[in-house]
């Protein structure tokens, strides 16, 4: 299923551009020209003659120019109507935005909707969707407005979601967090194209590194398994999959149409298909950022450097409960640092540089780790509130990361100092994290998906 199309169209028309700019049809009119499309857009409106001067065409079948890709946000009742004159015009993909189908029960119309898209073959995204968004082409079928729902800077991390609102926060949370999004796909009741033609889509995509992907439920269990296991072996798959208690799963049924099915049975498909499922949307983006920044470790055991005893400690629990290994520091490694650390440092795991330590002995660390061969990981703690350790260790963690000898991570919590501290480091690839137990999940990620 090619559906490179979606995402490179040059010409497109939005069916149900009405004049008020509330209505859902303007606003998507609206996003493609604030987001500063290179394309042409076509308008489709029976009632008015233009709209933001644009001329607009009473149907589709006026538009005597090739069109790529068609956007259909009018009411249900007017869908079947216009994708059999999207059909006529020789259109082969769309996007439905619009809902009334099987979500709510309405089989019958979404039956008469499969027939018309097999009649003409023509690809559909939804309905029941709020459809794409490129980074590159700059394509977005997203009915929500700009002002609220910024869109993310170019990136590597591509989403596909089931449900529009899910998506919707996750590209909130994604833009207001700094991550960078190659393309974002919610495909709703997936009429003809699912989730596992997406993911497979994903997959040959140069510009994604990481899939990320909230699902319900599955279409087509075998054919799932089949694209996710030959896709994963190219590039890491990261989900959360919803209605997994008994009410979830009924709710999911009105949500989408879509059964949920056995939360054991689907966790047990995912880990067969190696899929990485993550419990909820906070470590979706911790594991897939992980993925994306870090190189490959060789193995899982896991050394810490901190600069505060109680953080050491909860992060070498929460290795030990990630089933990792906590590395044991060669002789020579452990010898070197206690020639240049102060008595009351600990040079061991984790490696305890004290409340008072500056920057020259974090580089030292660090520096001594990397050469270490008894470890594969370095998860690197650092407490910025203490007065000696100057804004110069983000340059020693970037340079050291840059060496690309070992994954570096970063635990530390803090106010707006250390927030903008943080956000330098994740611009130099380094992933970072407020708490030792998020961390050590995406760690435990890393190294399952590097066995896999």
């Amino acid at each position: 299923m090619n559906l490179e199309k979606f995402f490179t169209a040059k010409n497109i028309a939005i069916i149900g551009v009405s004049q008020n700019p509330n209505k859902v049809g303007h606003v998507i009119f609206r996003n493609f020209i604030d987001g500063g499309f290179l394309g042409k857009l076509f308008v489709v409106n029976p009632t008015v003659d233009s709209i933001l001067n644009h001329v607009s065409y009473k149907s589709i079948l006026d538009i005597k120019e090739k069109i790529d890709l068609a956007i259909i946000a009018i009411p249900a009742e007017g869908v079947l109507n216009a994708l059999e004159e999207c059909g006529k015009n020789g259109i082969k993909q769309v996007i439905i935005i619009t809902s009334g189908f099987s979500e709510i029960g309405n089989n019958e119309l979404e039956d008469k909707l499969k027939k018309i898209l097999k009649r003409y073959g023509i690809l559909c995204i939804g309905p029941n969707c709020l459809g794409i968004f490129d980074s590159s082409s700059r394509i977005d079928s997203l009915f929500l407005p700009r002002y609220r729902l910024k869109r993310p800077r170019e990136g590597h991390l591509g989403f596909i979601s089931q449900s529009g609102a899910v998506g919707s926060t996750i590209l909130d949370l994604a833009t207001s967090e700094g991550y960078g999004c190659s393309k974002f796909i919610s495909y709703g009741n997936a009429t003809n194209v699912d989730e596992s033609d997406l993911i497979e889509f994903l997959g040959n995509d140069r510009n994604t590194k990481v899939i990320c992907v909230y699902i319900e439920g599955v279409k087509n269990g075998k054919k799932f398994m089949k694209i996710c296991s030959e896709v994963s072996k190219k590039k890491p798959i990261v989900i959360v999959k919803g209605g997994k208690s008994e009410e979830g799963n009924k709710a999911t049924l009105s949500h989408t149409g879509s059964l949920a099915g056995n939360a054991l049975v689907y966790s047990a498909a995912f880990k067969q298909s190696g899929v990485i499922e993550v419990d909820n949307l906070e470590n979706l983006f911790d594991v897939a950022r992980t993925l994306e920044k870090c190189i490959k470790p060789k193995g899982d055991r896991v050394q810490i450097i901190t600069n505060g005893g109680g953080y050491g400690i909860m992060a070498t629990d929460a290795v030990i409960q990630n089933c990792l290994r906590m590395a044991q520091l060669e002789k020579k490694t452990a010898d070197s640092l206690k020639k240049v650390l102060p008595k009351n440092a600990t040079t061991g795991n984790p490696i305890d540089l004290v409340g008072d330590a500056d920057t020259s002995r974090y580089k030292k660390a660090i520096d001594c780790c990397l050469n270490d061969k008894s470890s594969d990981i370095l998860l690197v703690i650092a407490l910025y509130q203490v007065p000696l350790l100057t804004t110069d260790v983000i340059d020693v963690i970037t340079e050291a990361n840059d060496l690309k000898k070992k994954p570096i991570l970063v635990v530390s919590v803090g106010g707006e100092f250390t927030e903008v501290l943080k956000k330098s480091l994740e611009e130099n690839n380094v992933p970072c994290f407020n708490f030792p137990h998020n961390a050590v999940n995406a760690i435990r990620a890393l190294v399952d998906y590097q066995r896999d």
